[in-house]
């Protein structure tokens, strides 16, 4: 089968694409082939040498989810699953690959009425979001500031706190991405490109603090962003695109009554990963959330789509296609 291959840590280029043998299915795993494989802004960190922090050593093969369908089965496996449509998610890894080894137990069914790709956009960040959503405890009436609103997993967001009835003010950088925060829900946009983005932000809310900040960012933004939060308020510091997370005062937060929570929140067993990936597709599959797919690469250009990624050119999700 054809893979891509990171031998060494380092930058897009050691993203190769290789000729590696097919993988067999043991005792309760199963071989899919790939027809659309989710790529997250996690898998450039981990390339380019957060490897050691995440259990990944080279050589390897990038990915943690793909979509496709069921071609074999090991031991212990019904025969029922051969051709199904099917998302390989739940701590799957190697899944920049034609064909995807898996656990039986990690397989989420793609419902009649939702694409292969659009399932492959839901497979990390549909589990994602669904989880803070629920953990962070949106609800109506809420003031909801989202930082980083145009990535794969912020426009999910979106949906889901417009969709509880939140008042949402998405920050993200630049006039078209904004159009499209906008597009999915957002009462208010604000480009935190610039000085006085926090300004703004207060002026979207009328003066008021914001109840909930979803921070998908870190770094500085993510610290100036917990200066807006009221007292009793819920910080949910779970991404690190800028580079680090948001250095925040917990002493601070714990004096204001702020509950907090990191990236650790989101670290699911395979059991829930599996329910919320099935939340999230039939939601998808209804219509009531949908994945934002800007690009697709065909699996050999694996390199363009990281150096796409952290040039953060892309709003919403991209996709290798093997």
């Amino acid at each position: 089968m054809r893979a891509i291959q990171v031998a060494e840590y380092g930058g897009p280029e050691v993203l190769i694409l290789k000729d590696l043998p097919d993988p067999q299915a043991g005792r309760g795993e199963v071989i899919v082939r790939a027809e659309a494989v989710d790529t997250i802004y996690l898998e450039t960190q981990i390339r380019a040498g957060w490897g050691a922090m995440f259990g990944v050593t080279p050589p390897y093969v990038p990915g943690g989810a793909a979509a496709g369908t069921v071609v074999s089965a090991g031991p212990g496996v019904s025969a029922s699953w051969r051709g199904r449509r099917v998302v390989a998610g739940a701590g799957t890894r190697g899944s920049y690959a034609e064909l995807v080894r898996t656990g039986v137990d990690r397989l989420v069914p793609i419902p009649d009425g939702l694409g292969v790709r659009e399932a492959a956009g839901l497979a990390h960040d549909g589990v994602t979001a669904l989880g803070l959503i629920d953990g962070v405890g949106v609800k109506p009436g809420d003031r909801v500031l989202i930082l980083g609103a145009a990535g794969g997993m912020g426009t999910l967001l979106v949906q889901l706190a417009h969709r509880l009835g939140a008042q949402v003010v998405g920050a993200a950088r630049g006039a078209d991405k904004l159009t499209l925060v906008r597009r999915l829900g957002a009462d208010a946009v604000v480009d935190y490109a610039g000085d006085g983005w926090t300004d703004a932000v207060r002026g979207a809310l009328g003066g008021l603090p914001v109840d909930v900040l979803l921070d998908g960012v870190g770094g500085k933004l993510g610290s100036d962003a917990f200066r807006l939060v009221a007292d009793g308020g819920r910080v949910s510091s779970h991404g690190a695109a800028s580079g680090d997370f948001a250095t925040i005062d917990l002493h601070s937060a714990q004096l204001r009554g702020i509950r907090t929570f990191g990236i650790a929140d989101v670290q699911f067993e395979a059991p829930q990963k599996v329910q919320l990936a099935s939340k999230a597709l039939t939601e998808a599959a209804e219509g009531w959330i949908r994945p934002v797919i800007a690009r697709e690469y065909p699996l050999s250009s694996a390199a363009e789509a990281h150096r796409a990624m952290e040039a953060r050119s892309i709003p919403g999700k991209a996709l290798l296609i093997p």
